[in-house]
């Protein structure tokens, strides 16, 4: 397998931001995606927002899925305080699994599961959650729940997990063909998260920079 870059790599850091001054748009504008309830909790609606560019992308994967599957969207955009809350909240759980871990270690190992604030493609716009769903809008069995941590999944959150079943396997190689072709790169720790102009998304393209930088749900992006 080929050794997988976590977003706490200083490579990652490293990619420049060149901010295009795209706007955050509301995914359920015209009903298009098939938006999952979970986050409606969310007043704001911070949840539904994408930049205008991953929108586009996340239609044109749509597209290109076989006949009687859609994209059923679970999250997008996160204010860049609410990433920082879980991020905090998972260092500190796995600091109390593991006393003996350094700082760094807890960093890495944290951000298998939740990106560091400074650089998360969710506070860009940039990344979302994203599963399958059968023509009825039913979510379909993809190996684990969503969101499902390293711990409780024994690894299977793992893009390429080879833990899980043959039909969640081919469904997740399904689901990441159509977004992989409309330029979406996968975190390989987390089958369901993919983005677009963010930085890890520019050092795993090769792009000199990243197109999209943190922002606020609100303000006109900057330019």
């Amino acid at each position: 397998m080929t050794e997988i870059v976590l977003m706490s790599d200083p490579k990652v850091a490293a990619v420049p931001v060149q901010e295009c001054g795209e706007p955050l748009v509301d995914v359920r504008r015209d009903g298009s995606l098939l938006v999952d309830e979970r986050k409606w909790l969310d007043s704001a609606g911070s949840f539904a927002h994408v930049r205008a560019g991953v929108l586009d992308r996340l239609l044109a994967a749509q597209a290109q899925l076989p006949r009687g599957l859609r994209l059923l969207f679970v999250e997008g955009y996160r204010p860049p305080s609410l990433q920082r809350r879980y991020f905090d909240a998972y260092a500190a759980q796995l600091r109390g699994e593991h006393p003996q871990w350094s700082d760094g270690r807890i960093r890495s190992a944290a951000s298998r599961y939740v990106s560091p604030p400074e650089i998360a493609p969710h506070s860009a716009g940039a990344a979302v959650d994203v599963t399958l769903a059968d023509g009825d809008g039913r979510e379909l069995d993809m190996g684990t729940r969503m969101n499902a941590s390293p711990e409780e999944s024994a690894g299977g959150c793992y893009t390429r997990a080879d833990t899980i079943g043959d039909e969640a396997r081919s469904r997740r190689e399904v689901l990441g063909s159509a977004l992989a072709a409309t330029g979406l790169v996968n975190y390989p720790t987390e089958w369901w998260h993919w983005s677009y102009g963010d930085r890890y998304w520019a050092l795993e393209t090769g792009a000199t920079a990243a197109l999209y930088g943190p922002e606020e749900l609100g303000r006109p992006a900057s330019s």
